[in-house]
């Protein structure tokens, strides 16, 4: 099957606080991985039984984005799969933007001043609903940051640039990105601002 890009998201069972902290990303399990296929414009959710499913799509993926999937969703996902993460073409939307500005802005930021949307909940109700056995509620709030990380990377693909509300300017400002498949992403330097 030709899988196209894939954008993931992970909802874990724990929190770091319940793991011991923020260095045991193996403890913290995986309730949901939620995942858009390009080449076949679906949506999926797999749960932690299905997750060998996800791995054979990601092994046959020509790159697999997300947000922050460098420093979270794939070290969660490393102790459930056995393909070398060295060897998958990644693009990190949040490292990314990070780079180029040198500080971190959250996908709600993000969000809500490049679509005009804002996510429908956050990690920490996942948690309460994997404890409450509320499967179908993470899927679904799984699936909306998937699609919100999605439609962030087409707009950034498509404009060159996403925008994030900068307190310190008082508005919208724009960071500029290259998202296409062929550049080299690490590659910004004297990144240039604009205020809208």
């Amino acid at each position: 099957m030709d899988t196209g890009d894939i954008v993931f998201d992970i909802e874990t069972k724990k929190s770091f606080d319940e793991v011991g902290g923020r260095t045991f990303f193996d403890k913290l399990g995986i309730s949901v991985v939620g995942a858009y296929i390009y080449g076949t414009d679906k949506y999926c959710a797999f749960e932690e039984h299905e997750i060998p499913e996800f791995e054979k799509l990601i092994l046959s993926a020509p790159r697999v984005i997300g947000f922050n999937i460098h420093h979270f969703d794939l070290p969660v996902l490393r102790p459930y799969v056995s393909l070398n993460f060295k060897n998958l073409a990644t693009l990190d939307l949040m490292e990314d933007i990070e780079r180029g500005l040198g500080f971190r802005v959250s996908l709600d930021n993000l969000a809500e001043n490049s679509l005009g949307v804002r996510k429908s909940g956050d990690g920490m109700q996942a948690l309460r609903w994997y404890k409450e056995g509320k499967i179908d509620e993470i899927k679904k709030y799984c699936l909306k940051d998937v699609e919100i990380t999605k439609n962030l990377y087409e707009f950034g693909k498509k404009n060159g640039h996403v925008l994030f509300y900068s307190r310190d300017a008082g508005g919208k400002m724009a960071v500029p990105v290259n998202w296409s498949p062929s550049e080299n992403l690490g590659a910004k330097k004297n990144v240039q601002l604009k205020i809208f």
